[in-house]
């Protein structure tokens, strides 16, 4: 079998699986959120936090919620990584850096899980089971809830409320992520990845000396990070690891985790409108550009330039021959489209407009289908800039399922789309600008941009994954990126929650003969040719300068 028709052949059992799944995941969460009764162990968890699940809130309670929530947690991961030295079960590691320590807690808090250390050398099993693993479920259903605050405020109308978020935040977390993420466990564990609490082994290597590995309950905390799209491995390597994906089954079923809520949220977008067309025209669009990504991806890797190319059958540089270049150019385009992070290969090793697919599809705004919760708000988002743009072009009031977009909306979804790019661009000028971060750069020219900008790009949007080519384990990329991660997190929900509840309180117009059919398939090209646009060419100059004029010139 040709290594092209066995990528084809993945992609179709990805498409089948995930196809499979819509419909019962998309209805369940549906339920999660709409439902007014309370689990048992979820009255625990609200009688020990001392929270009112009935109570509804308004924009500005449910943002002081989530940003209170996140402040308590960068502080708890911060001192357990500071105290690490002191605590059992550090396999004798000592205590993380106060640079280090405030990145790494800013990273998970976020959702980024951008890690400048090796997890393997530097994170016992305290840290990475009660603090990042913790992390990698309540971030994930932090943007989770966002998201289903933003749908309400279509959904509700002549109300300023969009529901409560700590009760959002514990059913996201008791009856979606956990659930999922056991099974998910299970079945890594059953294709060979590590599940325990052994401490460091020496062993030793082909061709004489020894080598360290440490054990760890990896599976449990590689199931959530994909499915949570948080990204940040147990170990250095990442997905890469034989201990973290093992073969070529458990990375497509790491893919299958990566897209699996993302994609299944546009239907509870649907059921929680009421219009399930609503839903598949957002899916749509999302698909579109993540066949098209993945499509794109596997013709410049595939391609041949060269007798080494040739021989190889295609650039296999920096990818895991147990995966191929169809197995790490799938992953690559689902990790890079959503929030994850996760790597199964080293994208600074593929070619240069293969790394230019990776950067453009975190560029986008990872909405194809995006992150947990995030993806779905940022598609919504650029959903209601679509339908300002098609009012524009006719001269009338533009509405988004029943709702006026007026000035107030507009204002707030075009601060959302603008505070990301300000802060990518911002610091990777002020980084090749200054003389010390510079020199973290192991490549110089177009190559070498494209690590600092990916950086600021991966850091920004919420990704977490490297060029691998970039020291950042400095004082200056420690801090800026820190920075990046949470205001590239935090700041977009204020804009999201404002609008929530800006739409909430509307009165429904009724649809006429002149209302945009915003579930047809004309709106879903709109919609696409507006997220190309709109966000695709902000970042041209800088992809000009990096990728694009590594990729030409080779």
């Amino acid at each position: 079998m040709s290594p092209v028709l066995a990528g084809a052949l993945q992609m179709l059992a990805l498409v089948a699986a995930l196809a499979l799944a819509h419909r019962p995941l998309g209805d369940h969460m549906a339920r999660v959120y709409s439902s007014t009764r309370h689990l048992r162990i979820e009255k625990w968890i609200y009688r020990a936090i001392g929270a009112d699940p009935a109570t509804e809130m308004r924009w500005p309670a449910y943002l002081r919620g989530v940003l209170a929530f996140s402040a308590v947690g960068v502080l708890f991961l911060y001192l357990l990584q500071r105290l690490q030295g002191s605590l059992p079960g550090s396999l004798g590691f000592a205590s993380i850096d106060p640079d280090q320590a405030f990145n790494t807690a800013a990273s998970f808090v976020a959702n980024t899980n951008w890690q400048s250390y090796y997890g393997e050398q530097a994170m016992g099993h305290v840290v990475q089971t009660g603090g990042l693993a913790v992390q990698n479920f309540v971030s994930a259903a932090v943007g989770m809830a966002v998201a289903v605050a933003l749908v309400r405020g279509f959904a509700r109308c002549r109300t300023g409320e969009l529901g409560n978020f700590w009760s959002d935040l514990v059913r996201g977390t008791v009856r979606v992520l956990l659930p999922i993420s056991v099974v998910g466990a299970l079945v890594l564990v059953a294709t060979g990845v590590i599940q325990n609490f052994s401490g460091i082994h020496e062993v030793g290597q082909f061709g004489g000396g020894t080598q360290q590995w440490n054990g760890g309950a990896v599976a449990s905390q590689e199931a959530v990070k994909v499915l949570g799209t948080n990204g940040g491995g147990y170990f250095n390597a990442n997905s890469a690891h034989p201990f973290e994906n093992p073969d070529g089954l458990s990375n497509l079923f790491e893919v299958f985790l990566i897209l699996l809520i993302p994609s299944a949220m546009t239907r509870t977008f649907g059921r929680m409108v009421g219009s399930l067309k609503q839903g598949y025209a957002i899916l749509a669009t999302m698909a579109t550009i993540w066949l098209g990504f993945t499509a794109l991806m596997m013709w410049t890797e595939f391609s041949h330039h060269g007798p080494a190319f040739d021989l190889a059958g295609g650039a296999t540089e920096g990818k895991e021959t147990r995966f191929g270049i169809a197995g790490s150019s799938i992953f690559a385009v689902a990790t890079t489209l959503t929030s994850t992070g996760a790597v199964n290969s080293f994208h600074s090793s593929y070619t240069g407009l293969g790394g230019g697919i990776t950067l453009l599809g975190m560029q986008l705004g990872e909405i194809a289908p995006g992150g947990v919760g995030s993806g779905l708000y940022g598609m919504l988002i650029m959903a209601v800039v679509a339908v300002f743009l098609a009012g524009l072009m006719v001269g009338r009031t533009p509405e988004y399922l029943g709702k006026k977009i007026g000035t107030r909306e507009i204002k707030l979804a075009a601060c959302y789309i603008l505070i990301t790019p300000a802060l990518v661009l911002g610091f990777t000028a002020a980084a090749m600008a200054l003389p010390t971060p510079g020199d973290s750069m192991t490549n110089t020219g177009a190559h070498g941009f494209s690590e600092i900008l990916y950086a600021y790009t991966s850091g920004a949007n919420n990704n977490g994954s490297a060029f691998a080519g970039l020291n950042a384990d400095t004082q200056w990329f420690n801090t800026t990126l820190g920075i990046v991660m949470l205001l590239g997190r935090f700041l977009p929900m204020v804009f999201v929650l404002a609008l929530a509840g800006s739409l909430a309180r509307q009165s429904p117009v009724p649809a006429t003969a002149g209302t945009l059919g915003t579930q047809k398939p004309l709106f879903s090209g709109l919609l696409l040719a507006t997220v190309m646009i709109v966000t695709g060419l902000t970042y041209f100059p800088a992809l000009a300068l990096g990728p694009l004029a590594e990729g030409l010139a080779s």
